[in-house]
Formats: structure tokens, sequence, C-alpha cells
């Protein structure tokens, strides 16, 4: 929501790529701006923080929702109320992967997705550390269509190399 027009993107998406893209709102913060954003055709939602309202609002309307939280209080709370993920925010800035890591010591049952800070290089680590998947924003977009999708295709070979590792740890 921090795009001008952002709704009007969703929309705009939705009708042009609905059927090739798993379309989904971020900076979301409060239930008005999330039933906007369900009305344009989002089909999940994601807040830099928690706000149970929102949560309440998108988890009775059924839909995916990954709330933000930085403390271990905040990331028991958004769990607590429902939250499918709980987006760590801003992880790199206080610890990056030992911060993930030290979380999922205590709250292993919770699905932490870091983002802030992730990049090629601590993407890997991520994910080793416990994080259930990835967020990444400014280290992917760019102004070249062509730069985005080789991006985007290393992150994915990372986090196939890490599922790869973890199958093999677990058999």
């Amino acid at each position: 929501m921090t795009v001008p027009g952002a709704i009007g993107v969703i929309a705009e998406l939705s009708r042009s790529m609905g059927g090739e893209l798993l379309i989904g709102a971020g900076t979301v913060l409060d239930p008005e701006t999330a039933r906007q954003c369900l009305d344009a055709g989002a089909q999940f939602i994601v807040s830099p923080g928690f706000v149970a309202e929102t949560v309440r609002f998108l988890t009775q309307a059924g839909v995916l929702v990954m709330a933000g939280a930085l403390t271990p209080t905040e990331v028991i709370a958004a769990w607590s109320a429902g939250s499918d993920f709980v987006k760590i925010f801003p992880c790199g800035s206080v610890g990056g992967p030992s911060y993930i890591k030290a979380l999922k010591a205590a709250l292993p049952q919770i699905p932490m997705i870091p983002t802030g800070g992730v990049n090629l290089t601590t993407a890997g680590p991520f994910l080793k550390a416990g994080a259930a998947a990835i967020g990444v924003g400014g280290e992917l977009i760019t102004a070249d269509h062509g730069e985005i999708t080789s991006l985007a295709r290393q992150y994915v070979s990372i986090v196939e190399a890490a599922r790869e590792t973890e199958r093999m740890v677990t058999e």
C-alpha cells in the first residue's frame, strides 16, 4: 500500500494476469484496506505489524494472512490471532538469520518469514535457520523485467537447494 494507486495495480494485475499469478497486497494496516485489496483481487495479505482486527477480518474471510512481528511476544500474538505465517520485520536489522534461529528455538511451531535484509547472500542462511519462506522486496524489484526474472530464478534455486538439504537431513 506504499505504492501510489496500489489497489488499482492489484485490480489490473488481477484482470490481466490473475490466472498466472498469485496476487497479494502488502503493507496492509487495517481491515478496510484489506477489504479493498480483496475486492480488487488480492489473494493474500501481508502487514508489517500485527493488528488483531485485520487478522480477525482476514481469517473470517478465509484469506491467507501474514502479520508482521518482531519480538517473541508479538510473534506469539500474531500466531495466536490466526496469522498463517508471521512476517519477521525488519529481520536483517536485528540479527538476520541468527535472530530467526533464536526465535525458532523457542517457537518451533510458528512458520516465520523474514523480510528486510533478505538478499541473494542471506536467503540460504535464513532458510537454514528455520525460516518457512523468505520475503524479498527491494532486492528483487528493478526497472528491468529481464533482471527481475533472473533474480527471481536465483531465489527459487536457493529455496529449492535449502529444501533439498532439509529433506536429506530428515530422511
